[in-house]
């Protein structure tokens, strides 16, 4: 019998939902959590200019310097060049090491470990299943503390998974895919609370589209409760955030309405297109069951860009393998480890500081620092290792894909405007978050906007620049002709955490569906080819423009949907 089989993890519930026409009252969210709207403070707009300063003057460095000294330049193209070996890598050392972490984690049987947990607190021996694998030894620790001091964890069976679903316009076989998978986890279907949420700006179509949803496969989950998020709330920018911070009031107001205790609701935020591992809410709970802390914590699991990425043309898959490659290395760096994308998070927590915020097209990357700040730092994001699956940017046309991809990664880089929210509230006077680790992180952030930014464009034009300036000015040297030499050298050693990188990918892809053509193996070899131009294309351009929106106060206040391709989601077994 499985866990989740037994009468403590199965009691069905019938839950009435909502009335959506009757939006519940929300309450004002916490002002000092906020983004600002309208005018700016100086030491606000300070910080919104500092990315693209630093990013264009680095990029312009290398055009300048050569005219004023060409080895002071060579030595500046050097530097950054010989700082980018080092980070690849160690990036290709971390990224190694999150996919063996994936690898060893999605063989776990999470459920029986929370039985384990269970039966502990019972007073009970643990069933017989097999004992190793990955952190045997930690879970092991752990049914000996339960055992001396049984209310030092939560109780398993008394969790429940409200899943927040946001859609804008998606097409019903969209939605249905990802609703049907969450029917097939580890974890009883009766445990999950659907909220769906979706915009009233989709018009009836997507309305309609939401009640069939519910008719066809409400009955079968804990609770199926519809949010129809209104257009045009004042103080708000349409988009995710807001739409599912909607439903997140509605899921308060939900589960006092039912007498559920909100320390027992862990709140997954899904998009309409993401496949959770089968294991994922099970990994969740336990992780949320054993904390001590576990008020202050968010999940974060890895997300992999490859449900369709068979499909995809060939610059799209660079930039999701790409997308991949650091969600596997930040599993393993807890200080880079940040909320992106799907994630979990205790109600309680999110109720405390009004959920999302309404006010940013990047809610995701945004709920790290809101929570940061709420908490005064004392918060962390716990790494769930085991993926949630996404798909790629897939259009009607090879143009119109490039197009959707520019302006998903448009985006994701404006989540350099968290570099003035953190900047004013770090470098406060009267800061409640403890200064250091503040400002560590501050610099963290600022760091990797610019590197985003800057460094391919400095890889990619600085080794030769130098030296072909030096040869119309007669500055050449013997350390200007090498150099050209020295930084391909460099980045050839450099190629190392590429391959490392491209092995890993090839493992994680889905088997190849049958409509693909056998060719298309090939292809994703070559594709790698494109791995340069594609960072130039996408990777810098992209945040030079989010940087440069900031600098001159275009503010970017619409959230651009990616486009979703329907189809049935492959998953890859572990």
């Amino acid at each position: 019998m499985r866990a989740q089989d037994s009468p403590e993890f199965d009691r069905p519930s019938t839950f009435p939902a909502l009335d959506p026409a009757q939006p519940p009252r929300l309450p004002p969210p916490p002002l000092d959590l906020e983004l600002p709207m309208g005018p700016r403070t100086r030491a606000y707009r300070f910080f919104e200019r500092l990315p693209a300063i630093i990013s264009f003057t680095a990029v312009g460095l290398v055009f300048v310097l050569p005219f004023i000294d060409a080895r002071w330049a060579a030595i500046y193209v050097l530097t950054i060049v010989g700082l980018t070996f080092v980070r690849a890598i160690r990036g290709a050392v971390d990224v190694a090491r999150g996919f063996a972490r994936y690898r060893r984690s999605a063989r776990v049987d999470w459920n029986a470990r929370l039985v384990d947990l269970e039966r502990a607190m019972d007073g009970l021996p643990a069933l017989p299943y097999p004992r190793a694998g990955f952190r045997a030894e930690d879970h092991a620790a752990v049914v000996d503390r339960i055992r001396e001091d049984p209310t030092s964890v939560m109780r398993p069976s008394e969790l429940l998974h409200a899943v927040v679903i946001a859609a804008y316009n998606e097409p019903y076989p969209v939605i249905a895919d990802t609703i049907r998978t969450l029917l097939h986890t580890s974890t009883s279907p009766r445990r999950l609370l659907i909220f769906f949420a979706y915009e009233e700006r989709g018009g009836p179509v997507m309305a309609e589209t939401a009640r069939r949803l519910a008719a066809e496969y409400g009955h079968r989950f804990g609770a199926f409760v519809l949010g129809e998020h209104p257009a045009g709330v004042p103080g708000e920018i349409a988009g995710k955030g807001a739409n599912i911070t909607h439903a997140g009031h509605r899921l308060a107001a939900w589960v006092r309405k039912e007498g559920i205790d909100p320390e027992n609701v862990i709140v997954t935020s899904l998009d309409c297109d993401n496949v959770p591992h089968e294991s994922y809410f099970d990994a969740v709970a336990y992780e949320y069951a054993i904390a001590a802390d576990r008020a202050r914590l968010s999940f974060q699991p890895i997300s992999l860009y490859i449900t369709n990425i068979w499909d995809v043309p060939a610059p799209a898959r660079v930039v999701a393998s790409a997308n991949c490659f650091w969600n596997l290395t930040t599993t393993v760096r807890r200080l880079a480890l940040r909320n992106f994308a799907s994630h979990s998070q205790p109600l309680t927590a999110l109720t405390e500081m009004g959920f999302w915020s309404t006010r940013t097209i990047v809610e995701d990357g945004h709920q790290y620092w809101r929570s940061w700040f709420h908490f005064d730092g004392d918060y962390r994001v716990v790494p769930i290792h085991v993926p949630i699956y996404q798909d790629a940017v897939q259009a009607g046309t090879f143009a119109a894909t490039m197009v959707a991809q520019f302006r998903q990664l448009s985006r994701w880089s404006y989540g350099a405007s968290d570099v003035p929210y953190v900047g004013v509230r770090v470098f406060a006077g009267d800061a409640r978050s403890p200064f250091w680790p503040g400002a560590l992180r501050f610099l963290s952030l600022l760091e990797g906007h610019i590197s985003l930014a800057s460094i391919s464009i400095i890889i990619a034009v600085g080794g030769w620049i130098p030296f072909a300036v030096a040869s119309q000015t007669g500055q050449v040297t013997e350390f200007l002709e090498r150099m050209p030499m020295v930084v391909g050298l460099v980045q050839q050693v450099g190629m190392i955490g590429l391959i490392v990188s491209i092995v890993i990918f090839n493992s994680l892809l889905p088997p190849r569906p049958v409509h693909v053509p056998r060719g298309r193996r090939l292809t994703m070899w070559l594709q790698w080819l494109l791995y340069p131009l594609t960072l130039l294309v996408f990777n810098s351009s992209t945040a030079l423009y989010s940087q440069w929106c900031l600098l001159t106060g275009r503010y970017r206040e619409r959230f651009d949907v990616t486009e979703k391709a329907s189809g049935v989601p492959v998953r890859k077994a572990a």
